[in-house]
């Protein structure tokens, strides 16, 4: 692409990170960090070396902290916080936000504070610093506002080696919480073993313990967050590119927490039993002698590994990669499918016997649904739809509007209205694009061969969101110019654009939209809705984030279309169906500094003008110092656009406003092992004649199926489904699927990185 291209040829000045502390070497064999050294080089047959959790830490703990290349990271981060489009309401949240899901947050305030921590020397180590930066973005609980320092993330992941589960054992008792290899047990090993509940960890209540440690993760909503610490099958069907097996066990969030040496778990029954917790060792520690040398390898500059850089979000969706080798992801505890994607993005689904009339769609991730049409038309004869989103954190933002559209290709066209921060770089950037946008056709290429400049200026410039004609104003009109668009328009002491929407109708929508066309619209305008409103239910656990917030708002604002909640913490009441980001776009920081660079030495006419556009704000984004200092193979990202839902007068963000599912549904220890029994419990509360909600309940729905005769298909399914069932086995469900990014690519317009 030109844009990136651009940056390739530059010459660019990156402020110096400073010259790290200049302690003598120490060549002993028995500092914390030589002793992982030691270790690491005698682990030549494992995957990926793994070291006690307290000495991991020790050396960690041993970098030390400079203070120059910190104030220069704090420097660095600064630019990219301004394109965090939420600052002000985190600081000023809604009262009822503040209330049921996350207290204020002061982000400007925060970076000051470890600022002047960091100006008078009070970091011990260079982890201290690192954690403390990263801590201030989690604490926001906005999954598409991350920063992971290189001394928290690219040396160490800590893990716990017991995953745990919270199951209710009838399904109306408030959970509690389980080992799960004893539920494994109890399910396919001896029948008269009965597992014990966890009362406390480390000396502390369990669910005490528990919901602390859940507030260390990324969702907003507490009762998300708690689900997230424990294995789930969806989860661990996305394999190592979802949050594994729980945050406890260190996946997800739950790898960047030091857990302590060891996990004590005292159960009811009187037993306890103390685990080692350990850390995995992510880079070579070939020549590391002490935390000095591993802060000169490795904290100073560009890694010396390859990472793999961050895409513009509106790049076509490349295909994903789920690891590192290439082979097929396997779904434990799902049955047979009718559709599967390999990697289990998606996957269609038939239940059997007395729930033969039901078909589900199992739809964990957005990243790339390859084929973007889903065979509908495969489900004929089939009455009700479960569409199950437990697990997604986005992907394609388009793709969740196509999945909406193909359900209701009638249906309106668009979810909540846009906006970001109106502010001089977002100005700058839109007055460049625009303009250029202006000289050019709208004109959408599928070979670049045709016009190659005309083509990357297309897909760079002109389908941008930075151009005023890619979007419509809320009253589906096209703005006349940037300044319509831009504003801005004063809430809370900051600034943000006019309102606009997606326009669905565009010819530049493919770029947009990950190479697909949007059912309903152009060609492919000539299909019947395949389900009632009232025939389709929605269930997730929770973790729907980013663009699975943007289809769930089509699909229960627009559609009508009811939600129902799995699991929580261990209370009573409604939860929330949606507790991930509901921004609607996030911008990697890498995108930014390369939409900046490219104003100023592409589309300026003259050297004197691109000399003056560098005086401005977007000369700030010439340095390399975040990019250098990142964790290998994590995201560094803001949310870019907020979702404005229509008529709301205050408009608030979507993020800020508690929304309570229709039902909620407890796990039960079935739940944990046959994903199933997930979707027969909602098909029974949203049409049959029991209502499994402890909370809430889907008003009209609620009538009992009709029996009806099986087809000759549907009996042969029947059939593999319980020699399925009967096959299952306790090794069928690992307990050592942890988070890797190493190899992925989940850079999608719209997704919560786990």
């Amino acid at each position: 692409m030109v844009l990136f291209r651009s940056l390739a040829a530059a010459s660019l000045a990156s402020i110096a990170l400073g010259s790290p502390l200049q302690l003598q070497a120490r060549q002993n064999a028995s500092s914390p960090c030589a002793q992982v050294s030691a270790s690491v080089a005698t682990q030549t047959s494992a995957a990926t070396p793994t070291v006690p959790a307290k000495l991991a830490y020790d050396c960690i703990t041993s970098v030390p902290f400079n203070k120059s290349a910190a104030l220069a990271l704090l420097d660095g981060v600064a630019p990219y916080f301004r394109w965090q489009s939420n600052t002000v309401w985190l600081k000023d949240p809604p009262e009822e936000y503040a209330e049921k899901v996350q207290p204020p947050v002061d982000i400007w305030g925060g970076l000051e504070d470890i600022r002047a921590k960091a100006e008078g020397d009070e970091f011990d180590n260079e982890f201290a610093f690192g954690f403390e930066l990263y801590t201030l973005l989690q604490s926001t609980h906005d999954g598409h506002f991350v920063f992971i320092p290189d001394s928290v993330g690219t040396v160490f992941n800590w893990a716990r080696p017991v995953p745990l589960v919270s199951v209710s054992e009838d399904g109306k008792e408030l959970p509690k919480p389980f080992v799960y290899a004893d539920v494994l047990a109890e399910s396919f090993g001896n029948s008269s073993f009965a597992p014990s509940a966890i009362a406390k960890i480390n000396g502390v209540d369990a669910l005490e313990f528990l919901e602390d440690f859940a507030q260390k993760g990324s969702l907003q909503d507490r009762d998300a967050l708690y689900n997230n610490v424990f294995y789930e099958l969806a989860v661990v069907s996305l394999g190592p590119t979802g949050s594994g097996v729980g945050t406890f066990a260190g996946s997800g969030r739950g790898r960047w927490q030091y857990p302590g040496p060891t996990t004590e778990l005292e159960f009811e029954n009187g037993t306890s039993v103390t685990y080692n917790n350990y850390a995995t060792v992510l880079i070579p520690f070939d020549g590391i002698t002490d935390g000095e040398s591993l802060y000169q390898k490795w904290f100073t500059g560009p890694q010396p590994t390859e990472t793999t850089a961050e895409t513009p979000s509106n790049s076509s969706t490349p295909t994903p990669s789920a690891t590192p080798s290439a082979t097929s992801i396997p779904a434990p505890g799902y049955p047979p499918p009718v559709y599967r994607e390999e990697h289990n993005l998606i996957g269609g689904y038939y239940l059997e016997d007395d729930y033969s009339d039901i078909a589900v769609l199992s739809v964990p991730s957005f990243v790339s649904l390859e084929s973007a049409e889903i065979p509908f038309q495969q489900a004929a004869g089939k009455k009700k739809l479960v569409i199950d989103v437990s697990a997604n954190g986005g992907g394609t933002i388009l793709q969740g509007y196509d999945l909406y559209k193909q359900l209701f290709p009638q249906g309106i066209g668009h979810a909540a209205a846009d906006r970001f921060r109106a502010f001089e770089s977002t100005d700058l950037i839109g007055q460049y694009f625009s303009a250029t946008s202006e000289k050019l056709p709208r004109v959408y290429f599928e070979d670049p061969s045709i016009n190659e400049t005309l083509y990357e200026l297309e897909y760079d410039v002109v389908s941008s969101v930075f151009n005023y004609q890619t979007d419509t104003d809320v009253n589906g009109e096209n703005f006349p110019n940037w300044p319509a668009k831009f504003g801005p328009q004063e809430q809370k002491g900051d600034n943000f654009t006019n309102l606009f929407r997606w326009n669905l109708s565009d010819v530049l929508t493919p770029w947009n939209s990950g190479g697909i066309y949007i059912h309903g619209y152009g060609n492919l305008t000539n299909y019947t809705q395949p389900f009632a409103a009232e025939d389709i239910v929605v269930v997730t656990d929770g973790y729907c984030a980013s663009t699975c917030t943007i289809f769930s708002e089509l699909m229960r604002q627009r559609a009508g279309v009811k939600y129902i909640s799995l699991g929580g913490r261990s209370k009573e009441g409604i939860t929330q169906a949606i507790g991930g980001v509901k921004g609607t776009n996030n911008f990697p920081w890498d995108y930014i500094q390369a939409l900046a660079q490219f104003t100023i030495t592409n589309l300026t006419s003259s050297t004197e003008e691109a000399a003056q556009l560098n005086t401005t704000e977007l000369g700030q984004y010439w340095d390399s110092v975040v990019f250098d200092r990142m964790a290998a193979n994590t995201a560094i990202n803001v949310n870019f656009r907020d979702g404005i839902r229509d008529g709301d007068e205050s408009q608030t963000p979507l993020q800020f406003v508690y929304e309570p599912a229709d039902c909620r549904i407890l796990y039960t220890k079935e739940m944990t092992v046959d994903v199933t029994a997930i979707w027969k419990a909602v098909a029974d509360s949203a049409w049959g004649g029991e209502s499994h909600c402890v909370a809430g309940d889907l008003g009209g729905y609620g009538k009992r199926r009709v029996k009806r005769e099986m087809s000759v298909e549907e009996r042969v399914l029947s059939r593999r489904m319980h020699q399925w069932r009967r096959d299952l086995s306790a090794q069928d469900y690992p307990l050592d699927v942890y988070t890797d990014l190493r190899g992925a690519n989940l850079d999608m317009n719209g997704i919560m990185w786990p």
